[in-house]
């Protein structure tokens, strides 16, 4: 697999399919998540408590929208759709259908990911749950 197949492989696996089992087959064993907030060790561990965090507060779905490659770097621009199934921050589940964006940039050694940096417009996401703004229920 080239870098920009590993790329979406590893979003549709492991974030929208929570397939947190196969990070190994994605993550370098020295790999770094630069995105994680404070709290999470920012390697494959705290990746993983992350993914499972998201996962009880959010039935989610990550589309790549558009994807950058050169050398060892793979870059992305995502819409990502979420559902609030479960507590979030202090806020009980609300049903809200919620859409933001953002962005992940990953770096390569050999075939594995081991850097990843990521820019989320969570705003979005605390808005629309705080009942601050309007959100695309369906």
């Amino acid at each position: 697999m080239n870098k920009k197949e590993i790329v979406l492989t590893f979003i549709e696996n492991v974030w929208n399919r929570n397939k947190v089992e196969e990070l190994e087959s994605y993550l370098s064993p020295h790999f770094v998540d630069h995105s994680l907030p404070k709290g999470f060790p920012n390697n494959m561990e705290g990746t993983k408590k992350w993914i499972k965090a998201t996962g009880m507060s959010f039935q989610h779905r990550t589309m790549v929208e558009d994807m950058i490659a050169e050398d060892n770097k793979v870059f992305i621009r995502i819409t990502m759709k979420l559902k609030h199934v479960g507590e979030w921050r202090n806020y009980p589940a609300t049903g809200l259908e919620i859409s933001t964006t953002g962005y992940r940039f990953f770096e390569f050694l050999e075939d594995k990911i081991i850097n990843q940096w990521a820019s989320i417009d969570g705003n979005v996401i605390e808005q629309a749950i705080a009942g601050t703004t309007h959100t695309c229920n369906k």
